[in-house]
């Protein structure tokens, strides 16, 4: 490995857990801040939403903070128990944070737009990971890493979003534009850099 993608590889790593960290800050600090502010009394003190927020964000982060280790080959070659008991946990923690994102998706700040846009994400990061389960069962390892690359680059869209919405904010001036349109930014490229990524490695997605 290189210098630029030895320094890649730690941004990669360093912006995942801390992100992945992140949600643990709402059991520290006054809940009206961040993207909470923007929600009313209402939605903060309804029992079905805070079980899909909470759910949403904290196995969601445990998913980004274990998802990054599973594409270092040494680990694969060298430690292959480790490997698939954190593959077994980062699965079971995107079903449930992807679901509690759909749920959640429909009252995003934002409206219909912002809706659609989270609502297409964890439909995309529940699907990827469940066939990147499916293909690792029938012994397809290649098609496995396939649909793991995109089920991370979903996932990262916790990272992403937290690029992405301070700098619209700021360029816009309107929190609820600049998160209708992260509702996108925040997963889309991701999934494009997942297609070349994928098309480098010349796995075939069947």
């Amino acid at each position: 490995m290189n210098s630029t993608n030895k320094v890649a590889w730690i941004v990669f790593m360093v912006l995942a857990i801390a992100v992945g960290l992140y949600p643990l800050t709402y059991f520290f600090f006054d809940r009206e801040f961040g993207l909470l502010a923007s929600k009313s009394d209402a939605l903060l003190s309804n029992t079905f939403w805070n079980i899909g927020f909470y759910g949403h964000i904290l196995f969601g982060g445990l998913a980004l903070m274990i998802g990054w280790s599973q594409f270092s080959k040494k680990m694969r070659s060298s430690h292959l128990k480790r490997h698939r008991l954190v593959g077994k946990i980062y699965i079971v923690s995107a079903m449930i944070s992807g679901s509690c994102g759909i749920y959640i998706a429909i009252f995003a700040t934002g409206g219909l737009i912002s809706t659609l846009g989270f609502m297409g994400l964890g439909c995309l990061w529940l699907f990827t990971t469940i066939k990147a389960y499916l293909a690792v069962k029938n012994g397809d390892l290649q098609l496995h890493q396939g649909f793991m690359i995109y089920s991370y680059a979903a996932c990262f869209a916790a990272v992403t979003l937290r690029i992405w919405l301070p700098m619209l904010s700021h360029l816009f001036q309107d929190f609820v534009m600049a998160y209708r349109l992260v509702a996108w930014l925040c997963w889309v490229p991701n999934m494009v850099f997942a297609y070349i990524w994928v098309r480098r490695k010349g796995i075939i997605l069947g």
